[in-house]
């Protein structure tokens, strides 16, 4: 607390102590301020549900960072709440920044109008580095602990097919107009040091129909690394930022980005998108242009649910089910201290029973 306070008077941000709250229940007392008319929810993401509800029923606008929840139950408490928020004109924005970028916008439109023709395929990838993590101290409980390095565990953070996945699967689910009818795929962990999640997943979402999304995802050090989409249709193909090619890969549409002071082209919108999906939350609720995007990352949260529970479990995960499921994740009550909780790493189908024995020891079977 100390640390952020002193980061935000650096720049001339200063925060009063009165309003600096700590505790599982510190974000009712924040929300709870009188004069505060937005939130911005950007805790790990298995609090989400819950901090978005108290911000609703408190009248607040909200910023729902992304993903909006780890588990099902998570999913189907951000939908009523959101329906809740529209019922009384509450502005909800979420952190599916894509859908606020100018060049995506723009060659969806393209799409949407036709000029791939039918949608027949596609691929969403993320694949990079490993990311952040922290080893224990000593001093910590169970619970200092994972909540320090929350980014690694699934019932805090919802494993990396939703942390940043999810952008792709968001953007591959707004291209088709639809989600998924089922997923099935595979996944492993081969490089972690700390947490329960997986290094890579490798799943096809089933749009019915016969259309597929390959949809991959890996968090590995030293590996070929890339991010984006591409949706292949009847008539052409585009990587859903900027560019439509034909089937024989000339290019049909491109995106014009602004020139620079040199006249060259910047490459880059004028407006980052993370802004800009502020500037969206804030233009909406000074014009009574509404905007409550909440339902939609929430179902796109759960497309990449119904990809991890399929790698997980080894078996074809329906929407219907995934939809309905009774999974929630994290322990039954938040509070520091010990966690009753076992942390093993998902292994999906069963084992191999083998009766080989080897005819000497140290032979090759």
């Amino acid at each position: 607390m100390d640390a952020c306070r002193e980061r935000f008077a650096s720049f001339n941000l200063p925060i009063p102590a009165e309003n600096c709250f700590t505790g599982f229940d510190g974000y009712k007392k924040l929300i709870g301020l009188p004069d505060l008319d937005v939130v911005l929810l950007v805790t790990p993401p298995q609090f989400r549900p819950d901090h978005f509800l108290e911000a609703v029923l408190k009248a607040k606008h909200v910023f729902l960072e992304k993903p909006v929840a780890v588990d099902p139950v998570g999913i189907r408490s951000i939908i009523t709440s959101a329906k809740k928020a529209e019922s009384v004109g509450l502005n909800v924005v979420t952190g599916t920044q894509r859908r606020h970028q100018e060049d995506y916008i723009e060659t969806y439109k393209q799409v949407y109008n036709g000029a791939i023709g039918k949608i027949t395929s596609a691929k969403a990838f993320w694949n990079q580095e490993h990311v952040w993590f922290r080893e224990r101290e000593p001093e910590w409980d169970d619970m200092t602990y994972m909540i320090r390095n929350w980014n690694n565990f699934c019932w805090l953070c919802g494993d990396h097919i939703l942390d940043t996945h999810v952008h792709n699967i968001d953007v591959i689910n707004w291209f088709m107009g639809k989600y998924p009818e089922r997923a099935i795929g595979y996944g492993g962990r081969a490089r972690r040091v700390t947490g329960d999640q997986y290094d890579f997943f490798s799943i096809d979402f089933d749009y019915g129909n016969g259309v597929s999304s390959h949809s991959m995802c890996r968090q590995i050090d030293s590996c070929a690394n890339g991010t984006g989409e591409l949706i292949m249709g009847t008539e052409g193909y585009t990587n859903c930022q900027n560019t439509i090619w034909d089937l024989k890969g000339n290019i049909k549409w491109q995106f014009e980005y602004p020139k620079d002071e040199y006249g060259n082209p910047m490459n880059q919108t004028v407006i980052p998108p993370y802004v800009q999906e502020h500037m969206h939350l804030v233009y909406a609720i000074r014009t009574g242009d509404y905007v409550n995007e909440a339902e939609t990352t929430a179902l796109s949260t759960l497309t990449a649910i119904m990809g991890r529970t399929a790698a997980y479990t080894g078996r074809a995960i329906t929407w219907d089910e995934i939809f309905k499921s009774d999974m929630d994740l994290g322990p039954k009550k938040m509070e520091f201290g010990k966690v009753d909780m076992v942390f093993e790493t998902p292994v999906p189908g069963t084992p191999v029973i083998s009766t080989v024995k080897p005819a000497f020891k140290g032979q090759i079977i």
